[in-house]
């Protein structure tokens, strides 16, 4: 038997979409505040019917064997370890 515990959030949203839009932001959040967050285990589902799961992210093996993609799933662009655009340096406090 495994020795990790999981952490199920229930949090509402109108539509897949949005759904999943919001739960790649919190993965991508909770990732950096902890090492444990798997991003690529993220999915969505209807409330009643929580056997259907429709996955937020990728998570393919990247082919050069340097992790596994962090776009969305179904995304249409070739599969990376970084979100292309996404600005990750420390913006400026504006006192």
């Amino acid at each position: 038997m495994s020795e990790r515990w999981m952490i199920h959030v229930p949090v509402s949203a109108p539509d897949l979409l949005r759904a999943r839009i919001f739960a790649r932001t919190a993965a991508r959040v909770l990732a950096r505040l902890n090492a444990r967050v798997e991003p690529g285990g993220v999915n969505v589902s209807l409330e009643d019917q929580q056997n259907v799961r429709h996955w937020v992210f990728c998570d393919q093996p990247l082919p050069d064997g340097g992790g596994r993609c962090v776009l969305p799933y179904e995304h249409n662009a070739p599969c990376s370890r970084r979100v292309p655009g996404l600005d990750r340096r420390r913006v400026p406090r504006v006192e």
